[in-house]
This record gives C-alpha cells, sequence and structure tokens, in this order.
C-alpha cells in the first residue's frame, strides 16, 4: 500500500469537470483507491463519495493505493489533485 498526501490545487479554474474526470482517472487503474480528508475515507471510483468531499484549493488529503498498479496510479491522481 502506497499513501501520498497532496495539498489541493484549483481543479475547478484548471479542469472543466474536475469530480466526475477524477472518479473517471481513477477507474482505469485496478488498484483500490482510497482519498482521506478529516479521517473520512471515500472510494476515488465513487463519483457520489467524491462528491460528498469539500474541495477547497489549498486544503490537505492522503490518497492511499493498494494493487497491482498502486504506484501509477497514485502518482497520477495525486498529479491530478495537485494540479500539475
Amino acid at each position: 500500500m502506497i499513501k501520498e498526501s497532496i495539498v489541493i490545487g484549483d481543479i475547478y479554474k484548471k479542469y472543466q469537470n474536475p469530480l466526475a474526470e477524477l472518479v473517471q482517472k481513477a477507474c482505469c487503474y485496478d488498484s483500490k483507491l482510497m482519498i482521506e480528508r478529516d479521517n473520512i475515507k471515500i472510494n476515488m471510483k465513487s463519483i457520489m463519495g467524491i462528491m460528498a468531499i469539500k474541495w477547497d484549493e489549498g486544503m490537505s488529503v492522503t490518497i492511499s493505493a493498494e494493487g497491482s498498479d498502486e504506484s501509477e496510479a497514485c502518482k497520477a491522481l495525486a498529479d491530478f489533485v495537485a494540479c500539475k
């Protein structure tokens, strides 16, 4: 399992539909992908879960990945959330 703490970038400025795009990106990977904020863990492949998180620029979240492509998945999703 890999965990990475990330500061949320201005996803609403960078992406046209950031929450749907994030879920679509997460669904491309086989690994179990979770995002955690304020001790609440959400499945990154769940649009309803992702929509439940308050996405404010500058806030900190932790992404965890577990599975065969965990390194690649964690990096890609961390870059997406950080707007790199």
